[in-house]
C-alpha cells in the first residue's frame, strides 16, 4: 500500500483499533454494562431492536435534515446581509452572539406551546441551534474582504454588488463548508434534545422511553453506598436490576413472646420484640 492508500484507510484502521481496545478493556476489567457497555453488547442490543431503532432513526434523520436545510438558507441570507455592510455587521453580530449563548433547550417548552408536540419543535430547535455557525462564517468571509482588492475592482468598474457576488461569496465558500461540519452536528443535538422533551418518535424519545422501561442492561443489585444513621439504623443505596420478587402475602409475623406493657408503664422499658420469619418462594 502506498502513502495515499494508507491515508485513505487510516480512519477505518483507527476505528477498528479503538473498538478492539474498548472490548479488551471491558472484558479484562469486567466493567459494568450499564456504566460502560462493551461493543459486543451494543451490537447484540442493536441487532435485537434493529426494527425499532431503524424507525426512530429515520424520523430523527429527516427531521434533522429539514432543520439543517432551513438553517443553511437562513444562515446564508443573514450572513450575506450582515457581511455586506460594515454597519450591519457591527450592530447585529453582538446581538446574534448573545442569542447563540442562550441554551436552546430552554426554547423547547415555548415551541411546544406554539406548535404542539411533534415535528415542529424538533425542526425549529435543530434550526435555531445550527444556523449561527453558517451565518457567522458567511458574514466573516464577506466582512474581511481586503480593502485593497475592493478598491482595485471598483477602479476596474465593478459595482458593490459585483464585488460581493463574484468575489466575496466565492471567497467565503471555505468558511461556509467548514461551518457545515459544525452545523450538522448541532442540528442532530437539537433534534435529539427536542425529542427527549416533546415528541413521541425519534432517537431522543427512544432514549427516554427505554430508560423509563429499565431497558438498560442493569447488573445484579449491589450496594453502592451505605451510611450509618445511628441507633442500629443504616442507609443503603442499591444499584442494579431486581430479578426476584417477594410475595408480601406469605410473610408471617410471629406473636410477641411476652406481654405488652400494662397501661401507665413506660413504653421504652418493655417494648415487644417482633421476629420476622421469611420463607423463600
Amino acid at each position: 500500500m502506498n502513502k495515499k492508500q494508507v491515508e485513505l484507510w487510516s480512519p477505518w484502521i483507527l476505528l477498528v483499533a479503538v473498538i478492539v481496545l474498548w472490548q479488551i478493556l471491558c472484558s479484562a476489567f469486567e466493567v459494568s454494562e450499564f456504566i460502560f457497555p462493551s461493543p459486543w453488547r451494543i451490537w447484540t442490543q442493536f441487532w435485537e431492536f434493529k426494527g425499532i431503532i431503524a424507525g426512530h432513526a429515520w424520523r430523527t434523520f429527516w427531521v434533522t435534515m429539514a432543520g439543517f436545510g432551513i438553517a443553511i438558507v437562513v444562515g446564508v441570507l443573514l450572513g450575506f446581509v450582515i457581511g455586506s455592510s460594515r454597519l450591519a455587521y457591527a450592530a447585529v453580530y453582538p446581538l446574534m452572539t448573545a442569542f447563540n449563548a442562550l441554551p436552546k433547550a430552554a426554547f423547547v417548552p415555548t415551541l411546544v406551546v406554539w406548535f404542539g408536540i411533534g415535528v415542529g419543535p424538533a425542526i425549529l430547535t435543530a434550526f435555531l441551534i445550527s444556523f449561527f455557525p453558517i451565518m457567522v462564517n458567511i458574514a466573516t468571509g464577506l466582512a474581511t474582504l481586503e480593502p485593497e482588492l475592493e478598491d482595485v475592482l471598483r477602479v476596474l468598474g465593478a459595482k458593490r454588488w459585483d464585488v460581493l457576488v463574484k468575489v466575496g461569496l466565492p471567497r467565503s465558500m471555505p468558511y461556509f463548508f467548514g461551518s457545515l461540519k459544525v452545523a450538522i452536528t448541532l442540528a442532530f443535538v437539537g433534534t435529539t434534545v427536542s425529542e427527549m422533551t416533546a415528541s413521541n418518535e425519534g432517537i431522543g424519545y427512544l432514549l427516554i422511553s427505554a430508560g423509563s422501561a429499565m431497558q438498560m442492561g442493569l447488573d445484579d443489585p449491589s450496594v453502592v453506598h451505605s451510611e450509618s444513621l445511628g441507633a442500629a439504623f443504616s442507609f443503603y443505596v442499591l444499584y442494579g436490576q431486581c430479578k426476584h420478587r417477594v410475595d408480601l402475602s406469605r410473610i408471617k409475623v410471629a406473636k410477641p413472646e411476652f406481654e405488652v406493657c400494662p397501661p401507665g408503664a413506660h413504653a421504652y422499658r418493655s417494648l415487644p420484640r417482633l421476629r420476622l420469619r421469611l420463607r423463600p418462594l
